[in-house]
């Protein structure tokens, strides 16, 4: 009998040894999961701050795209003054003397340079360097001095300032127009924003060559 109390007490001694090893190992795999969630939940908290952040300018304003482009002129340019050439001159073109405060309303025509070649007939086909400047912003909307070769154009296909204002200039000679909407392009706006709707136009024309028909 004192045998078999000394197995049970020592059956007893290490169940509950085995209960207290379990409740050790348990408590551990508690820390660990908690700290592992509280890691989790802290990492969760500071991607939410960085994905919320705006991008911003030096100046505080929302950033801008890429993708974004500078305004064109969409407003129309009725009433508006004239003002000077506000960009570069391209390689080798004359200065355009834009006559700065209102618009003219009517056709302006100024020899720079008489030119010694023979007069130019009213519809003639012509070789020509040019540069225009929008009167409301002093813009630089065209110019065949950006190519780097005269343009060749049939008087009776060009806007109505210029068939007015060409004719009766020698070959060789420069003129300054001043072309009010009327005789331009009236309401229509250039597709690429360069100048508005009911804008004049400034030009220096430089007759190159009359072409025979």
């Amino acid at each position: 009998m004192a045998r078999q109390a000394k197995i049970a007490a020592e059956l007893a001694a290490k169940k509950r040894a085995a209960t207290q090893r379990r409740a050790v190992i348990f408590g551990l795999g508690f820390v660990v999961l908690a700290a592992i969630v509280l890691i989790v939940n802290r990492d969760d908290g500071d991607d939410t701050t960085v994905a919320t952040d705006t991008p911003t300018t030096l100046e505080g304003a929302p950033a801008t795209s890429p993708e974004q482009t500078l305004p064109t002129a969409t407003e129309s340019a009725a009433g508006k003054p004239c003002v000077a050439r506000s960009q570069p001159l391209p390689a080798g073109a004359p200065e355009v003397d834009v006559e700065v405060g209102p618009p003219p309303t009517a056709l302006v025509k100024k020899d720079l340079s008489v030119g010694s070649g023979a007069p130019v007939p009213e519809g003639a086909n012509l070789k020509v360097n040019y540069i225009g400047v929008a009167c409301s912003s002093g813009v630089i909307f065209d110019s065949s001095y950006k190519t780097g070769a005269p343009a060749t154009l049939p008087l009776t296909g060009v806007i109505p300032g210029w068939q007015q204002g060409i004719p009766g200039m020698n070959v060789g000679g420069k003129r300054l127009l001043g072309i009010p909407p009327a005789l331009a392009y009236g309401d229509q706006a250039s597709p690429n924003g360069t100048f508005a709707a009911q804008e004049t136009l400034w030009f220096v024309i430089e007759v190159v060559e009359v072409i025979p028909s």
